[in-house]
């Protein structure tokens, strides 16, 4: 089992290193798997090393800011280089319905442009 893990991690890993920049999308915490991924993938070659990166978080009174500076101190860490401007918190926990339609499309106007903006820095 572990051996057939490291061989699907490797396979990961080989997949984010020819990758340009990255976009992560947190809510009110980090998900595992996404801190797995940055783990494993930082192993051996570190496939994150001097990428750009943006950050983009949604939850309830601060927006999901709380996860976004975590995950802020484990890219520093690996080297993953996070845009500082613009940053985008959406306070989507409050009015959902403002901000997400029923199959979770961001249909507020004003977000999605907030959100073309930190694409565009990337």
């Amino acid at each position: 089992m572990i051996h057939g893990l490291c061989y699907k991690l490797t396979i990961i890993a080989s997949f984010y290193k020819h990758h340009f920049c990255f976009l992560y999308m947190v809510c009110v915490t980090i998900v595992a798997p996404l801190k797995n991924a940055l783990d494993w993938a930082s192993r051996g070659v570190n496939c994150w090393a001097d990428k750009p990166a943006a950050i983009v978080s949604a939850g309830g009174n601060f927006g999901g800011g709380s996860s976004s500076y975590h995950l802020r101190q484990v890219g520093v860490f690996l080297d993953i280089h996070f845009i500082n401007k613009p940053e985008l918190f959406v306070f989507a926990f409050s009015e959902p319905a403002k901000f997400f339609d029923s199959d979770g499309n961001l249909i507020d106007a004003e977000t999605r442009e907030r959100l073309k903006q930190v694409l565009l820095s990337l």
